[in-house]
């Protein structure tokens, strides 16, 4: 793909997430989602491979099929209030419709199938895309129509979305699949304290989104896609593998690490809010997805020699890493001790 061509993507990604971001209006919402989607497609099938074809024929569809729900529920609630404002949503099915319409666009269960799919047969650096520019949108949606909707409904995604992306995370391979099953665990936090501090649900989305670019670009770097060659990859450029460890650790919300921070302040004001038995369940069902990023550690801490005659150039080179992954990484890392500054800003 050419870089004019690739420029213009990437600029009407950017200008769809801010046209939904930015909106009052239904239908401006509705056009940026489909500039979105419209933007993404040429990306993920640009490999001209089979994978790559039904990875964004699945996409398509998927995100042609929620985006209609979303023109059907602001209809729905203009018909009977009469209102196109989307902080005015206030019809009961319109609410059903649209946390419905949004659950599918972002992944959630059970509209979940078609995302580890979809980002399998992606490039890695279009899954980057996927796994994090394309959630804005959908999340900047809940966010605005959050005191609207029905908490026993997203409570209930959003621990059906913790339990299945740790428990279908547990078997795969391949690291794009694991990858995108830790997005559907992590969108269940963001999901459960949307209604009762939408601000946490940012900061969730922001820290993961530093996070899981830094893991997506490591592994750009080093050219790892399955578990096999990740036990290999120390050889490639060392510190960054050591560094690989350290991020996913802190993608799992192990303490002393960054990921420790939104985990616990959503279970400090679940606690608040009365709901001590969903923020046990749910800090119980994130040890299933603790499980596998383990394992992903474990892989990236052994050192087998690789295969010369499988593995071309698997020895160190002098390729410098680049700047903004050095900068990620200590982020993704080292952002817990300003916690106190981090939750007096929120």
């Amino acid at each position: 793909m050419s870089p004019q061509a690739s420029s213009i993507f990437i600029i009407s990604l950017l200008l769809g997430t801010t046209i939904t971001a930015s909106s009052n209006h239904w239908i401006m919402a509705w056009m940026g989602l489909e500039i979105n989607t419209l933007a993404i497609l040429p990306l993920i099938s640009k490999s001209h491979h089979p994978r790559a074809i039904e990875a964004a024929t699945k996409y398509f569809l998927t995100q042609a099929t929620a985006s209609t729900l979303v023109l059907f529920s602001s209809m729905t609630n203009a018909w009977s209030t009469g209102q196109w404002d989307i902080t005015q949503l206030t019809h009961p099915m319109s609410c059903l419709i649209l946390t419905s319409a949004v659950a599918m666009k972002l992944g959630l269960v059970p509209f979940h199938f078609w995302f580890p799919e979809v980002l399998q047969g992606s490039p890695i650096t279009t899954g980057l895309l996927l796994s994090t520019l394309m959630k804005l949108p959908p999340i900047t949606l809940l966010y605005m129509t959050s005191p609207s909707l029905n908490p026993t409904l997203l409570t209930t995604l959003a621990i059906l979305s913790a339990a299945i992306g740790g428990w279908m995370g547990l078997n795969q391979t391949q690291i794009r699949k694991i990858l995108a099953f830790s997005s559907i665990s992590h969108l269940g936090w963001m999901t459960i304290i949307i209604i009762y501090n939408p601000k946490l649900t940012l900061l969730n989305f922001c820290l993961y989104t530093m996070m899981t670019a830094t893991v997506f670009l490591i592994l750009n770097t080093i050219k790892v896609l399955k578990l096999s060659t990740l036990m290999t990859a120390w050889t490639k450029i060392p510190s960054l593998n050591a560094m690989l460890l350290l991020t996913l650790l802190s993608l799992a919300g192990l303490p002393p690490l960054t990921g420790f921070l939104p985990k616990w302040l959503i279970i400090q004001e679940l606690t608040k809010q009365d709901m001590a038995p969903a923020a046990t369940l749910i800090s119980l069902l994130s040890l299933l997805s603790l499980f596998f990023y383990l394992r992903l550690a474990y892989c990236t801490a052994i050192t087998l020699p690789p295969h010369t005659t499988n593995h071309m150039k698997q020895w160190r080179t002098n390729k410098p890493a680049n700047i903004t992954i050095a900068m990620l990484t200590t982020m993704s890392i080292m952002l817990l001790p300003i916690s106190p500054m981090i939750r007096t800003i929120i």
